[in-house]
């Protein structure tokens, strides 16, 4: 199935579609990607919000590009890798039975499934700027993530 379908069937149904990721092997290439694609939709997200703040700041634009470039595809996926060790022990703690593999995915896939809301959020940053939409939209991604992120890890360490 497409990266797509995936991406819109989660939102029906998230566990069904972790369990499909799930059923086809231990991949760690395949897991990368999918955090890689998150950050990227992630970095593409920003361009909006960045191009209003230096019109208003009147700076240059790619300057600050750059640093979000840096710290959505270098740093991110270590910070996401640290979150997914971290969950993983946690989830052993309690009882859980994840493999390290099945907890990284869990994150990286609610990740990017929610990147939709994300581009939504760039959107919104960019052509309305700070407000109560921005910060509706905001707290809907966080809602989704969190929601994607303890249903793979559900399917994940006690499914």
């Amino acid at each position: 199935m497409p990266v797509t379908r995936d991406i819109a069937a989660s939102y029906r149904g998230p566990r069904t579609v972790f369990r499909r990721l799930l059923s086809m092997g231990e991949n760690e290439g395949r897991a990368l990607a999918i955090l890689m694609a998150g950050c990227a939709v992630t970095f593409v997200a920003q361009w909006p919000r960045l191009s209003r703040e230096a019109h208003l700041t009147e700076q240059d634009v790619y300057p600050m590009m750059g640093a979000s470039l840096l710290a959505w595809m270098f740093i991110a996926p270590l910070i996401f890798y640290l979150l997914a060790f971290l969950s993983g022990l946690i989830l052993r703690v309690f009882g859980g039975r994840a493999s390290g593999f099945a907890s990284r995915l869990a994150l990286f896939w609610a990740f990017l499934a929610a990147s939709p809301l994300m581009l939504l959020n760039g959107l919104v940053a960019g052509f309305i700027g700070p407000g109560g939409a921005l910060m509706l939209v905001g707290a809907l991604w966080c809602i989704v993530f969190l929601w994607f992120w303890l249903a793979n890890l559900r399917e994940s360490g006690w499914g």
